[in-house]
């Protein structure tokens, strides 16, 4: 069963912006050196659990985040949540970083570092743990939460998939 990708529209969410990293890149030329700034950012619509991430490279800070932002709102997601958690835990791979998301009660909030936080607090879950291994490169580790909230499914996608009711589940 091939999973269908529908193209979400920006406009139609409340979408806030989080810088994740900022980093000055350099290029060295015959003249001497370039400098620019590449920005990764994350936005979301927590009411929504619409999630996405993007980079964007630039001569100064501001262009870059606009790039990155602009970069962010082509790669949505929708999230599938139960009530204010993850439905089942799921492991994210991508390249040398792998990210495990676990629910969690009500009240525990969100339990993540930097780059994880920052997808779980723009998508609108509010209890969660994480735990993010191997790879720390910011980039990487985005990536791997996107995986693995990529592979959250719901109790009715389940039922539909072994041919059964939600009740028999």
């Amino acid at each position: 069963m091939a999973i269908v990708k529908r193209k979400l529209e920006a406009g139609q969410f409340n979408l806030k912006d989080q810088v994740v990293s900022i980093n000055r890149v350099t290029k060295v030329v015959k003249g001497g050196k370039n400098m620019s700034f590449a920005a990764l950012v994350v936005i979301g619509d927590a009411t929504a659990g619409v999630v996405g991430y993007g980079t964007g490279k630039a001569k100064e800070v501001p262009q870059a985040i606009r790039k990155g932002i602009e970069s962010a709102k082509k790669n949505l997601v929708r999230v599938k949540l139960t009530e204010t958690t993850i439905p089942h835990p799921v492991l994210g791979h991508y390249g040398a970083g792998q990210v495990l998301l676990k629910p969690a009660p009500e009240g525990t909030g969100v339990i993540a570092g930097g780059a994880v936080r920052a997808v779980m607090t723009s998508a609108g879950v509010q209890n969660v743990l994480t735990k993010s291994l191997g790879s720390a490169n910011p980039h990487n580790v985005i990536k791997a939460t996107f995986d693995a909230l990529l592979q959250l499914r719901d109790r009715k996608e389940v039922a539909a998939l072994r041919g059964k009711q939600v009740e028999e589940l």
